[in-house]
C-alpha cells in the first residue's frame, strides 16, 4: 500500500505531463486510444463513483456553514463560464461544431480537481468542496437547460436525453459512492486514498481516446481551440475572484471562489460530446484540452497565492 500512495502523489503530481505524453501519443498513432470512445461514459461514470466515495453527509454541512458564499459561487459558476463561452464563440467566429463544444463546457459544473487547488492555494476547501457538490447536484438541471439556451441557435438539442445522460454519468454514481461509504466506510477509508490515481488514469485516457478520435480537427484547429480554452479558463478565475471580492468576500474565500468559477468538469463535456455529437468528434476537443489546461493553469495560480500566505508569515 505505501509504494501504491508514492504512486498515486507521483501521479496527482504529474498529470499534466501523462496527459501531455498520451496525447502526443494519440496523435501519432490514434488507432491505439480511439477504440475507448465508446466506454467514455462509463469511464466517467467510475470517476463520478470515487468522487462520491470521498464525500459524507458532513461534508454538506458547509452548505449550511457558508450559505451566502456557496450562493454566490454556483451562481457565478453557471452564469460566468457559460456566458464567457458564448462571447469568445462569438469574437472568435468559431466553426458550429467547435463553438458547441466551447459552449459544453462552459455549462458543465465544477470539477473536483478545483478542491485540491483551492486546498494547494490555501484557500476555503470546505467552500469549495460545498460549491463543487451543489453544482455538480444542480447539473441536471441546469447544464441542459443553459446550453440550449446558448447553443441551440447552432444545432438541435435534446434536453431531456442530455438530463438523463448527466444523471447516468454523474449523479448515480455519485451518490452509490455516497451509500457505499456510509455503510462500508472502514473498508472504503482503507481504499480511498488511492482513488485519485484511477481519476488520473481514467481522465488521461478519455483526452487521448477524444485526441485521436480527432486528429485530422486538431491538426487543422487546434491552435484555436486552445487559445479560446486558455481565455476562457483564466477570464473564469479573474472573474470568479474579483466578483466575490465585490460581493465583500474574504479573499480567503474568494481563491476557493474564483478557482471553483474557473475550472470545470471537463470530463463530463467530453462525455456529453461523444454520446450526443458523436458524428462530430471535435466537439469534444474543448473539453478535453480543457481538462489538460486548467490543471495546469490551476496548480500555477495556487502556487502563486500559496507563496502570497507564505510571505505574510515571514
Amino acid at each position: 500500500m505505501p509504494l501504491l500512495l508514492r504512486l498515486t502523489q507521483l501521479m496527482q503530481k504529474t498529470f499534466a505531463l501523462w496527459v501531455i505524453v498520451f496525447s502526443a501519443i494519440s496523435l501519432w498513432q490514434p488507432s491505439y486510444f480511439v477504440w475507448l470512445t465508446a466506454y467514455i461514459p462509463w469511464i466517467l461514470g467510475i470517476i463520478m463513483l470515487g468522487m462520491g466515495m470521498t464525500i459524507s453527509i458532513a461534508d454538506f454541512r458547509a452548505v449550511l456553514q457558508y450559505p451566502r458564499a456557496v450562493l454566490i459561487g454556483v451562481v457565478a459558476h453557471f452564469v460566468v463560464m457559460p456566458s464567457l463561452a458564448f462571447i469568445l464563440c462569438q469574437l472568435f467566429q468559431l466553426p458550429p461544431e467547435i463553438a458547441i463544444g466551447v459552449i459544453l463546457v462552459g455549462c458543465c459544473p465544477g470539477g473536483t480537481a478545483s478542491n485540491v487547488i483551492t486546498y494547494m492555494a490555501k484557500g476555503n476547501t470546505a467552500l469549495s468542496v460545498a460549491c463543487t457538490s451543489v453544482s455538480t447536484l444542480l447539473a441536471p438541471i441546469l447544464t441542459p437547460s443553459i446550453f440550449y439556451l446558448l447553443a441551440s441557435q447552432w444545432i438541435h438539442i435534446n434536453v431531456s436525453s442530455m438530463f438523463i445522460s448527466i444523471l447516468q454519468v454523474v449523479i448515480v454514481p455519485i451518490i452509490l459512492g455516497i451509500i457505499i461509504r456510509h455503510y462500508f466506510a472502514r473498508q472504503v477509508d482503507a481504499y480511498i486514498r488511492v482513488m485519485p490515481l484511477v481519476s488520473v488514469v481514467a481522465i488521461v485516457l478519455i483526452v487521448a481516446a477524444i485526441i485521436g478520435a480527432s486528429k485530422a480537427s486538431i491538426l487543422q484547429s487546434g491552435l484555436l481551440i486552445l487559445a479560446v480554452v486558455m481565455l476562457h479558463n483564466g477570464l473564469g478565475f479573474l472573474i470568479g475572484y474579483w466578483a466575490s471580492r465585490w460581493l465583500k468576500l474574504s479573499h480567503y474565500d474568494s481563491k476557493a471562489i474564483s478557482i471553483e468559477v474557473g475550472m470545470q468538469n471537463s470530463g463530463l463535456g467530453v462525455a456529453l460530446a461523444a454520446v450526443h455529437f458523436a458524428a462530430s468528434p471535435i466537439t469534444a476537443v474543448p473539453s478535453a484540452i480543457f481538462s489538460l489546461w486548467h490543471n495546469i493553469s490551476g496548480a500555477a495560480l495556487a502556487t502563486y497565492w500559496a507563496r502570497q500566505e507564505d510571505q505574510k508569515l515571514k
